[in-house]
Protein backbone atom coordinates (compact mmCIF):
# COMPACT_ATOMS: atom_id res chain seq x y z
CA UNK A 1 0.00 0.00 0.00
CA UNK A 2 1.57 3.41 -1.04
CA UNK A 3 0.29 6.62 0.69
CA UNK A 4 0.61 9.20 -2.12
CA UNK A 5 1.47 12.84 -0.22
CA UNK A 6 -1.91 15.56 -0.11
CA UNK A 7 -1.80 18.01 -3.22
CA UNK A 8 -1.65 21.67 -2.53
CA UNK A 9 -4.93 22.32 -3.98
CA UNK A 10 -7.04 19.31 -2.24
CA UNK A 11 -9.49 21.58 -0.88
CA UNK A 12 -13.26 22.27 -1.91
CA UNK A 13 -13.06 22.62 -5.65
CA UNK A 14 -15.21 26.01 -5.92
CA UNK A 15 -16.40 26.99 -9.62
CA UNK A 16 -17.28 30.46 -11.13
CA UNK A 17 -19.60 32.30 -12.45
CA UNK A 18 -19.10 33.26 -16.45
CA UNK A 19 -21.41 34.32 -19.41
CA UNK A 20 -22.25 31.42 -21.69
CA UNK A 21 -21.52 32.14 -25.43
CA UNK A 22 -25.43 33.22 -26.40
CA UNK A 23 -25.12 35.93 -23.55
CA UNK A 24 -21.75 36.95 -24.55
CA UNK A 25 -22.80 37.01 -28.15
CA UNK A 26 -26.17 39.59 -27.09
CA UNK A 27 -23.89 41.56 -24.82
CA UNK A 28 -20.97 41.83 -27.34
CA UNK A 29 -23.62 42.74 -29.93
CA UNK A 30 -24.64 45.66 -28.23
CA UNK A 31 -21.19 46.35 -27.15
CA UNK A 32 -20.74 46.65 -30.59
CA UNK A 33 -22.87 49.01 -31.63
CA UNK A 34 -22.35 51.33 -28.87
CA UNK A 35 -18.81 51.37 -30.14
CA UNK A 36 -19.92 52.57 -33.32
CA UNK A 37 -21.99 55.41 -31.99
CA UNK A 38 -18.84 56.47 -29.70
CA UNK A 39 -20.82 56.26 -26.84
CA UNK A 40 -18.64 53.18 -25.11
CA UNK A 41 -14.78 52.68 -25.04
CA UNK A 42 -12.99 49.86 -22.95
CA UNK A 43 -14.89 46.56 -21.30
CA UNK A 44 -14.01 44.35 -18.59
CA UNK A 45 -15.16 40.78 -17.56
CA UNK A 46 -15.01 39.34 -14.41
CA UNK A 47 -15.75 35.67 -13.54
CA UNK A 48 -16.44 35.45 -9.09
CA UNK A 49 -17.86 32.95 -7.22
CA UNK A 50 -21.27 34.41 -6.97
CA UNK A 51 -21.66 36.43 -10.00
CA UNK A 52 -20.13 37.34 -13.42
CA UNK A 53 -19.99 40.66 -14.43
CA UNK A 54 -19.54 42.53 -17.75
CA UNK A 55 -18.19 46.16 -17.41
CA UNK A 56 -18.42 49.09 -19.86
CA UNK A 57 -16.32 52.49 -19.25
CA UNK A 58 -16.14 55.31 -21.75
CA UNK A 59 -12.28 55.50 -21.18
CA UNK A 60 -9.83 53.12 -19.77
CA UNK A 61 -9.02 54.98 -16.64
CA UNK A 62 -12.71 55.40 -15.63
CA UNK A 63 -15.06 53.70 -12.87
CA UNK A 64 -17.65 51.66 -15.38
CA UNK A 65 -20.48 53.35 -17.01
CA UNK A 66 -22.70 50.28 -16.41
CA UNK A 67 -22.38 46.73 -15.31
CA UNK A 68 -24.21 43.89 -16.47
CA UNK A 69 -24.21 41.60 -13.89
CA UNK A 70 -25.22 37.77 -14.03
CA UNK A 71 -26.39 36.40 -10.29
CA UNK A 72 -27.45 32.22 -10.90
CA UNK A 73 -28.81 32.36 -7.14
CA UNK A 74 -31.32 35.16 -7.87
CA UNK A 75 -33.18 33.53 -11.09
CA UNK A 76 -36.33 32.48 -8.65
CA UNK A 77 -36.30 35.31 -7.23
CA UNK A 78 -35.64 38.96 -9.21
CA UNK A 79 -34.01 37.49 -11.82
CA UNK A 80 -30.47 36.39 -12.47
CA UNK A 81 -29.58 39.10 -15.03
CA UNK A 82 -29.33 42.98 -14.01
CA UNK A 83 -28.23 46.47 -15.30
CA UNK A 84 -26.43 48.91 -12.91
CA UNK A 85 -25.70 52.00 -13.18
CA UNK A 86 -22.61 54.36 -12.32
CA UNK A 87 -23.94 55.27 -9.05
CA UNK A 88 -24.68 51.61 -8.25
CA UNK A 89 -28.48 52.16 -9.18
CA UNK A 90 -30.51 48.92 -10.95
CA UNK A 91 -31.60 49.97 -13.94
CA UNK A 92 -33.35 46.80 -14.91
CA UNK A 93 -33.80 43.49 -13.56
CA UNK A 94 -34.86 40.35 -14.82
CA UNK A 95 -34.51 36.11 -16.55
CA UNK A 96 -34.45 37.47 -20.13
CA UNK A 97 -31.14 39.17 -20.81
CA UNK A 98 -32.67 40.71 -23.72
CA UNK A 99 -35.06 42.16 -21.93
CA UNK A 100 -32.62 43.71 -19.38
CA UNK A 101 -30.59 45.07 -22.20
CA UNK A 102 -32.85 46.52 -23.79
CA UNK A 103 -32.88 49.52 -21.35
CA UNK A 104 -28.92 50.19 -22.57
CA UNK A 105 -30.24 49.81 -26.43
CA UNK A 106 -32.78 52.98 -26.26
CA UNK A 107 -29.55 54.99 -25.41
CA UNK A 108 -29.12 54.58 -29.09
CA UNK A 109 -31.94 55.90 -30.25
CA UNK A 110 -31.84 59.47 -30.84
CA UNK A 111 -33.89 62.08 -33.06
CA UNK A 112 -32.43 63.20 -35.95
CA UNK A 113 -33.43 66.55 -37.47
Amino acid sequence: MTIQPPTPFAGPVTEHVSFHRTELSLILGLYGRMVAAGEWRDYGISALREMAVFSVFRRTAENPLYRIEKRPKLRLRQGQYSVVGMDGQVLKRGNDLKAVLAVLERKLIRIVE
